[in-house]
């Protein structure tokens, strides 16, 4: 039974109930996997859904069933390469959406690819636009290595996705307050935009930007 005063605190249910029960069963059931894409993309859960529905290799209309079928392979593949490869290639998930899945089963090895830290590297290629999956692990390993180098010394890889994250909206909220949350100025000072995510730079991104405007939730990008 869920602890509904837990749950309230979506993050440290899934970073905590979630990581514990996909290492003792070794699977998660469509509840916990829907509340990691909840968590990352809550207006993605309905196109979550019918991607897993269309993905399923026995056409089952079960999500519990394709959530354990799915998570199960995910737990059971060889290393993490191959973890990411199953998301993404056989079952069609965009890199943001299939980084946060395995940042909660493998908090220690994966971080989540978000548009708002990517913008705080600065030069740092958009992998959103990369099809050739050796590209995207490549670079996937390239941004996790700039943010642990960006990031305070001595903050874990889940703390330091908070960190950055946390700084990207901080510094929004600074520069909205600077320009009276009217539309942004072209000579707005270069000092305060640096290390702000004032839109997604890929157009892949809109929707997740347009999202937050509002929601602050994520739409993800259908990967090829």
């Amino acid at each position: 039974m869920v602890d509904y005063q837990k749950y309230y605190n979506l993050e440290g249910y899934i970073f905590e109930d979630v990581y514990l029960r996909f290492h003792a069963e070794h699977s998660l059931g469509a509840f916990d996997l829907f509340s990691i894409v909840i968590w990352k993309a809550n207006r993605a859960k309905s196109q979550i859904a019918l991607k897993l529905l269309a993905r399923d290799p026995n056409g089952r209309r079960d999500l519990d069933a394709i959530a354990r079928t799915l998570t199960g392979s995910l737990y059971e593949a060889q290393n993490h390469k191959e973890r990411l490869r199953l998301l993404m290639k056989d079952w069609k998930f965009a890199l943001p959406m299939a980084s946060s899945i395995l940042s909660v089963c493998y908090p220690e090895d994966f971080t989540v690819y978000d548009y708002r830290v990517r913008e705080l590297l600065v030069g740092f290629r958009d992998l959103n636009n990369l099809t050739d999956f050796e590209k995207i692990w490549a670079g996937y390993n390239e941004y996790k290595a700039k943010v642990s180098q960006l990031a305070p010394a001595g903050l874990n890889l889940r703390d330091q996705d908070r960190y950055l994250w946390g700084q990207s909206i901080a510094k929004q909220l600074e520069i909205d307050i600077y320009r009276l949350f009217q539309p942004e100025i072209p000579e707005l000072e270069q000092k305060h935009k640096q290390g702000y995510a004032s839109s997604p730079q890929a157009a892949e991104e809109v929707g997740e930007w347009e999202d937050e405007q509002v929601w602050d939730s994520y739409e993800p990008k259908e990967a090829e």
